[in-house]
């Protein structure tokens, strides 16, 4: 089928177009390049460096008639949405706004919407949370994407357009940008392999629930044809401190150095997972790479860019 896919140039996003190709869909990439790169895109996607806010964006729609959207674009950083709500808002909801209304016009058969498991839920009351679990988000970023989720309820009621919203843990794995503000594992990799010393904001104990890119993907795939009008953690159900990250990161690169210690900062969850179990019915998805595999195949990229880039 002809998918229109947003956000195809960054991390998570490129990691599912390159599947999507992989078995035969058509792809038409629209993306910004504000954190995605060339680099990424895969070169047998139909490419449109255009913001999902554009006004344009309807023409594409109207030219390229995809039957499905998944849609990844957004603005991801937390410190990024408190500095400046107002952008993350236009970026997250009217841009979203934007692409939900070409949906409706020109008939797409369905969206699927990369949320946020890890800042949705806020301060968990019992982990892992599953999507039963009150949504109280305690960052700008969090309440941007869950407004977008009412939004595709609404669209469905209204104009019968089905969804599958992904609500995603702590997404890691090859193409992550060690330079952003999220993405731990990408962050530690890069400073451990270039001779920093990564930086731990907390004693060590705050926790997340880390799912590997090849994971996520495969939840993506499937929810192209199962699911229907639903939302689904996708996640581990496991929680990982930073300490932890920290030390098996450590010990797959041979890092010998201790990390610094920093305050906490604000606007952070404290302890995340996910429960998954409603994503494992309705998708017959499960995470399959346990958190070993996946940070040594992670930190094994890192260090083949490392050995590719140029010494400063």
């Amino acid at each position: 089928m002809k998918i229109l896919f947003t956000g195809g140039a960054g991390f998570i996003g490129s990691n599912v177009v390159d599947a999507l190709i992989g078995i035969g869909h058509e792809i038409v990439v629209v993306d910004n390049l504000s954190s995605g790169f060339r680099g990424n895109l895969n070169p047998n996607a139909k490419f449109y460096h255009l913001s999902i806010c554009d006004k344009e964006l309807s023409t594409i729609f109207e030219r390229e008639r995809p039957e499905v959207v998944h849609h990844h674009a957004a603005q991801i950083d937390v410190r990024k949405s408190a500095d400046d709500p107002i952008a993350d808002a236009e970026d997250n909801i009217l841009g979203s706004l934007n692409l939900l209304t070409s949906c409706v016009r020109f008939g797409v058969k369905r969206v699927i919407y990369a949320s946020t498991g890890g800042a949705i839920y806020g301060d968990v009351q019992y982990p892992p949370a599953d999507e039963n679990h009150p949504v109280n988000p305690i960052s700008q970023y969090g309440i941007s994407k869950h407004t977008v989720e009412h939004y595709l309820y609404l669209y469905s009621a209204l104009y019968g357009l089905d969804y599958v919203v992904l609500r995603y843990a702590n997404v890691y794995g090859p193409r992550q940008n060690p330079s952003g503000e999220a993405g731990v594992v990408a962050i530690f990799a890069t400073q451990m392999l270039t001779g920093q010393q990564p930086t731990i904001f907390g004693p060590g104990d705050k926790t997340r629930d880390y799912v590997h890119v090849a994971d996520v993907t495969e939840a993506n795939i499937l929810a192209l044809e199962r699911g229907t009008n639903t939302i689904l953690n996708i996640g581990t159900g496991v929680e990982t401190s930073d300490q932890e990250i920290f030390d098996t990161l450590a010990e797959v690169l041979g890092y010998q150095g201790p990390p610094v210690y920093a305050p906490l900062r604000k606007g952070e969850v404290y302890r995340i997972s996910l429960g998954c179990d409603k994503a494992r019915e309705e998708l017959g998805w499960s995470p399959k790479l346990s958190l070993k595999e996946g940070i040594a195949r992670t930190a094994e990229y890192y260090r083949a860019l490392a050995q590719r880039s140029p010494a400063k």
